[in-house]
């Protein structure tokens, strides 16, 4: 089955972490809420993209080992080739597709060298759920912030724009990235957008962000505008969404 409308669940969520070693995790319910929204039966097939971290072998054994009790993974390569012969028809099988955190402005470089961006809007579009946390919610929208050029933030503008706003992930951390996205949308650099707390996600239905959700307490996501004021000069202004809880 698929999603009767196209769908994205773009957040600042990860795994689960069992212990001290962050490559021992589980997979938390916003997996169970994306194999929802597929309208999947039986054990949902999940789809993990690792390209935003070169496809770290650690990184792909940790999401198959998380995904493993409760869904079917599989996963998609890049480096050093492609590691399936069809990746349209691979995406399109899935239920779930989701791209893991890391360097957006290289995620994009390279789906697009690929043709990645079209087959990720072809399955899109036939209902397979689009979701990710960081660079994996940065690139379905306009643009963002990100530190993929280095440790200083700065605007990404070349999104893949299945969504017409901007994007602001881990929003409640310590490097200034709300101040920073308030002044992007500010000055006209970002559209418009919607921003998430760590543990907090946006469902997407079609084009329109229709509910917040988190998997713990104190966090929420946030509508961010631009406002000219009589002189031409812009502001930003910031609406709290409070998100519904996943557990």
């Amino acid at each position: 089955m698929a999603a009767d409308t196209p769908t994205i669940l773009a957040t600042s969520i990860g795994l689960d972490s069992r212990g001290r070693d962050r490559y021992d995790a589980d997979a938390g319910p916003v997996f169970d809420l994306a194999a929802d929204l597929s309208g999947a039966t039986g054990t949902p097939k999940v789809c993990f993209v690792g390209t935003a971290t070169g496809d770290d072998a650690a990184v792909i054994t940790t999401m198959y080992s998380a995904l493993s009790a409760r869904f079917r993974p599989s996963h998609l390569e890049v480096f050093s080739m492609p590691n399936v012969d069809d990746v349209r028809g691979h995406l399109l099988a899935q239920d779930v597709v989701w791209v893991g955190g890391g360097s957006v402005a290289n995620l994009l470089a390279l789906w697009r060298l690929h043709g990645w961006d079209e087959h990720l809007r072809a399955a899109w579009e036939a209902g397979v759920v689009l979701g990710g946390v960081s660079a994996g919610s940065l690139c379905w929208h306009l643009g963002g912030t990100t530190d993929s050029f280095g440790p200083t933030l700065r605007p990404v503008t070349n999104g893949l724009g299945f969504l017409p706003f901007s994007n602001g992930v881990h929003y409640d951390s310590e490097r200034q990235r709300r101040p920073l996205y308030h002044s992007l949308i500010a000055d006209g650099t970002l559209a418009d957008g919607y921003a998430t707390d760590d543990g907090v996600g946006l469902v997407y239905r079609g084009t329109e962000m229709v509910e917040a959700v988190a998997d713990r307490p104190n966090c929420a996501a946030y509508r961010v505008v631009r406002e000219v004021d009589a002189d031409g000069i812009g502001t930003a202004r910031e609406t709290v969404i409070e998100p519904r809880r996943l557990r």
